[in-house]
């Protein structure tokens, strides 16, 4: 069973409400669904539409059409047909599985693009002596009363071409699903729905950035061509990679993608050159660390790459033929100019985006990110969700200047464990059960009955309130029924915890309770039964909130104090930092990071910069990020994390820590921070260290800082504020 992230069930949920207001309007509409790559689309897609048909109250039947780029389809089919193959919910088929030329209910058929949009090989779409095309088969489904909803898949590689269009007036959808990070289609569109790509991350989905040529402005070049130069690069950020996955005690052996380019003409000499350059490397398909991925030449390991354990290192594959295929081992892409225009997108970077644990890694963070070698001459990134993604800029650390600084910092790792139950829920609702003498239920309660509303009548659509009915109808439950009102009755006592992770632990806690109590069998599906029943419903809920109550104070709390926090004892200002193609070069001539970059900027803090570049006594000044292992940050008394602005090293060895604020940012916002701050500079000036700082703030012409224990500020009063004067410190 596949579980829904948190950010995955709340996208199903927003779709589904979405699909059905389509549902009702009077034309077709179309919905867009727009979701990073990585971020598990199809996975969505197939939850959504297992909502849309199971558990409806009107007469509507659903046929579907799932079109796909090159072999996607394909793909797709075997994940949908994975998600469904616990309760067959729906039907998955090709043109050749359906029967009596129409699409059943509940059946999705799968099409690949490019077998009906090439120009003259219009297979299912031109008629034939078997009627059989489908025109035809889309008239029998609607002759039958279905409503037909249309998923254009990777959209961004279709939608756009007439040979789209054609297709969505044959099929003439009741609404077309457009599925892509990047959707085109316009007309018509009703609804659209997005991932965001910082929400992918936060799950620890997809990589935190994407680095392109690291550390090659120091690379020797000699005789070398600049095929040799990236692949030989690539691969020592592999043997890094290795190692690092080595110290977090990971098993993965990340494998180096080389895609070849699409000019037939060149292709073939291409991979030569590579396959001799791998060779001088000792890496070859006979021993098993190289595999070749093309049309024409496959290798026998191919099976088994996208395994975590593979021996293979090096994958050589055409761009066309890996669209859409799934290795989250894969961390290193390399690829080489070619002679047509080439477009950067996040397609391309796609194929290293996943990490392969569903995690981020806290001891060697380089892990997080995933790796372009190229010897293109510049990168145009033509999608917006690539812009905000890639690192096509780094900053490096001015070692010459720089000396180690070792400040003690925090960093608070996002806790899965405060948004969902973990296996101990189980133990303490036992416990919980035992205490309030849960086994006195009634294990034969009342038959489970489902009241349906009888002759209703509205006399007045705009008046709110319970319409008149003449009674109810008192239907007993079905097994599929009973089965779907249990899960509704789990999800509903989750809260606060996401039922998409939580779930099956409350489930499994009150099986657990079964079998010990009365010795049921580990899954013995009277147990819905009994818990659902009207005598036993309202203690059961009263045992799960009382377990929740007790596993917040026992588990969650906990947590804070002794998993959440990870410390870094000696801190040291980055090696280097990337950043996205919306950073721009700035002259700052005593940031330690070199060149600086900056998207945006507050007026206090380029204000500040000015103040820091025009001192006699600033040796070298950090302007800090945040949210980041790599970034400096202190632990204030709420248990949340301060990343202070500026960390400066002054020449006679102190260090400065400051906090620009203006306005009323400087107000009741800041005193957390400036207290924790002085807490900090306190505890540490007693430890060795020569430290100043406080919030600082930009008044009538003249920088001022607050650095007292307690915090005040009143514009109207600055006399405990200090003037700041870094020539005079």
């Amino acid at each position: 069973m596949i579980k829904l992230k948190d950010y995955q069930k709340q996208a199903v949920d927003n779709l589904h409400r979405k699909l059905e207001a389509s549902l009702k309007a009077t034309e077709s509409e179309v919905v867009v669904f727009q979701a990073p790559t990585g971020s598990g689309k199809t996975v969505m897609v197939s939850a959504l539409l297992k909502e849309l048909v199971r558990g409806r109250n009107d007469d509507k039947k659903f046929a579907f059409v799932w079109v796909s780029v090159r072999m996607l389809h394909e793909q797709s089919k075997e994940k949908l047909e994975y998600f469904y193959e616990d309760d067959r919910t729906l039907k998955c088929s090709y043109f050749e599985d359906l029967e009596d030329r129409k699409i059943a209910e509940n059946e999705i058929l799968f099409i690949n693009w490019h077998s009906i949009n090439k120009k003259d090989i219009n297979l299912f779409v031109k008629e034939n002596e078997k009627d059989n095309n489908l025109s035809n088969i889309i008239k029998n489904t609607k002759e039958d009363g279905r409503t037909i909803i249309l998923i254009i898949d990777e959209s961004h590689h279709t939608a756009d071409s007439d040979k789209s269009k054609e297709l969505i007036e044959i099929i003439n959808p009741k609404i077309t699903l457009e599925v892509s990070a990047t959707p085109h289609l316009t007309d018509k569109v009703s609804e659209i729905e997005k991932v965001r790509l910082s929400d992918v991350k936060a799950e620890e989905m997809i990589k935190s950035e994407i680095s392109v040529n690291p550390e090659f402005l120091n690379i020797e070049i000699g005789t070398k061509s600049s095929d040799e130069i990236v692949i030989e690069q690539a691969l020592k950020k592999r043997e890094e990679t290795v190692k690092m996955y080595k110290k977090e005690g990971s098993k993965i052996n990340p494998l180096m993608l080389i895609q070849l380019p699409n000019d037939s003409k060149t292709l073939l000499s291409k991979k030569e050159e590579v396959i001799k350059i791998l060779e001088k490397k000792g890496i070859t398909e006979k021993n098993g660390k190289l595999a070749i991925w093309l049309s024409e030449d496959k290798s026998d390991t191919l099976p088994d790459i996208e395994k975590d354990s593979s021996e293979v290192e090096v994958l050589v594959f055409k761009q066309a033929i890996a669209l859409g295929w799934d290795c989250p081992r894969a961390s290193i892409l390399v690829i080489f100019r070619e002679s047509k225009s080439f477009t950067f997108t996040i397609q391309t970077i796609g194929r290293i985006m996943r990490m392969p644990e569903l995690k981020y890694y806290t001891k060697e963070p380089e892990l997080n990110v995933g790796y372009v070698f190229t010897n293109l001459p510049n990168i145009e990134i033509t999608e917006e969700y690539a812009k905000d993604y890639i690192t096509v800029y780094e900053a490096k650390r001015d070692n010459k200047l720089y000396k180690n600084i070792s400040l003690p910092s925090i960093y608070l790792k996002r806790q899965r464990e405060r948004t969902r139950l973990s296996g101990e829920f189980v133990k303490i609702f036992l416990r919980i059960a035992e205490a309030n003498n849960l086994k006195k239920i009634k294990l034969k309660p009342s038959k489970i009955i489902n009241p349906i509303i009888a002759d209703g009548i509205i006399t007045d659509i705009d008046k709110s309130g319970e319409i008149e009915h003449k009674g109810t109808l008192d239907i007993t439950l079905d097994e599929k029924e009973l089965q779907d009102r249990f899960d509704r009755f789990i999800v509903q006592n989750c809260t606060p915890y996401a039922p998409a992770d939580s779930s099956d632990r409350m489930k499994t806690a009150l099986y657990q309770f079964f079998n010990e109590e009365f010795k049921f069998d580990k899954y013995d599906p009277k147990v819905q039964k009994i818990v659902l029943g009207k005598e036993n419903e309202q203690q059961f809920r009263n045992v799960l909130n009382l377990a929740k109550e007790k596993y917040k104070k026992e588990v969650v709390e906990k947590l804070s104090e002794k998993r959440e926090l990870e410390e870094t004892p000696k801190w040291e200002v980055p090696i280097f930092v990337s950043y996205n193609s919306r950073y721009q070069k700035q002259d700052q001539p005593l940031s330690i990071m070199k060149p600086f970059y900056s998207a945006t900027q507050s007026e206090p803090e380029r204000l500040f910069m000015e103040l820091l570049n025009a001192s006699n006594k600033v040796k070298w000044w950090f302007k800090n990020g945040e949210s980041e292992v790599k970034y400096f940050g202190i632990l204030r008394s709420d248990d949340r994390a301060f990343y202070p602005d500026f960390i400066i090293q002054f020449k006679d060895g102190t260090i400065g820590i400051f906090e620009t604020k203006s306005g009323f940012t400087a107000g009741e916002d800041a005193k957390e921070r400036a207290e924790s701050l002085q807490r900090y500079i306190k505890k540490q000036n007693k430890a060795g260290h020569k430290i100043i700082g406080g919030i600082a703030i930009y008044v009538n012409g003249t920088w001022r800082y607050n650095n007292n224990d307690k915090y005040k500020y009143n514009p109207d009063d600055l006399s405990d504020w200090k003037v700041l004067d870094f020539n005079k410190l």
